[in-house]
C-alpha cells in the first residue's frame, strides 16, 4: 500500500478545505488586491522558481529507487520502468535546474501546474474505495486539478487568458470567489460530519 492510500479521507478533506477556503476568502474580502496579484502571477519569476522547485522535488521523491542516498517515504512502484529509476533520479535535478534557470516564460504557471498534478495524487489516494457520503467532492476537485495542471504546464498562456477573463468584471470575479468559497465550506462540512466517521 502506497503512503497516499494511508491518508484518511477526513485528513485530506481538512487540508483541501483549508486551502480552498483561505484562498477564496482572501479573494472575497480583498478582491482588488487578489485580482491584481492574479494578473501579475503568470510572469512572477520569483514565485515561479519556488513552485517549480517544489513540484520537481516532489516528483523526484516519487521516482527515486529504494536503495538511493536515502529512502523516500512516498516512492512509487513504476512497474516496468523501475529499472530506469536511477537514471531518472539523476536526471530530474538537472532538468529542474535547467527549467528554473532557462525557462522563464510563464514559469509561475508551469510551476503551479506541476504542483497541482503532484497534489492530486494524495487526494485521490485518500478517497480510493472509501464508502463515505459525498466523497465525490474529493476526486472531483482532484481531477479538476489534473486537467488544470496539464493545461498550465502545456499551454500556460491559457491560464493568463482565463485570469484576464475572470478579473475583467467585478461581479464575475466575486461570483467565482464565492463559488470557490462555497465548495471549500462544503468539503469542510463533509470532513466534519461524514468523512471522520467509520461506515456502519
Amino acid at each position: 500500500m502506497h503512503a497516499y492510500e494511508k491518508i484518511s479521507l477526513s485528513s485530506a478533506g481538512y487540508v483541501l478545505a483549508a486551502f480552498i477556503i483561505v484562498i477564496h476568502l482572501w479573494m472575497v474580502l480583498k478582491p482588488t488586491q487578489a485580482a491584481n496579484y492574479l494578473k501579475e502571477f503568470p510572469r512572477n519569476y520569483g514565485i515561479g522558481r519556488i513552485l517549480m522547485g517544489i513540484g520537481m522535488a516532489w516528483f523526484w521523491l516519487l521516482i527515486i529507487p529504494e536503495k538511493f542516498f536515502f529512502t523516500s517515504p512516498i516512492a512509487m512502484d513504476l512497474q516496468d520502468f523501475n529499472k530506469l529509476k536511477t537514471i531518472m533520479a539523476l536526471a530530474v535535478p538537472l532538468v529542474a535546474y535547467l527549467i528554473i534557470t532557462e525557462c522563464k516564460e510563464f514559469i509561475a504557471v508551469r510551476g503551479l501546474g506541476l504542483c497541482l498534478l503532484m497534489a492530486a495524487a494524495p487526494l485521490l489516494g485518500a478517497a480510493w474505495q472509501e464508502p463515505h457520503p459525498f466523497k465525490v467532492l474529493m476526486p472531483l476537485y482532484a481531477y479538476g486539478m489534473i486537467i488544470k495542471g496539464l493545461f498550465m504546464v502545456g499551454m500556460p498562456y491559457m491560464t493568463r487568458d482565463l485570469i484576464n477573463w475572470a478579473t475583467a468584471s467585478t461581479g464575475r470575479f466575486r461570483a467565482l470567489s464565492l463559488a470557490g468559497l462555497a465548495y471549500g465550506i462544503a468539503v469542510l462540512a463533509c470532513a466534519i460530519l461524514f468523512w471522520g466517521k467509520l461506515p456502519a
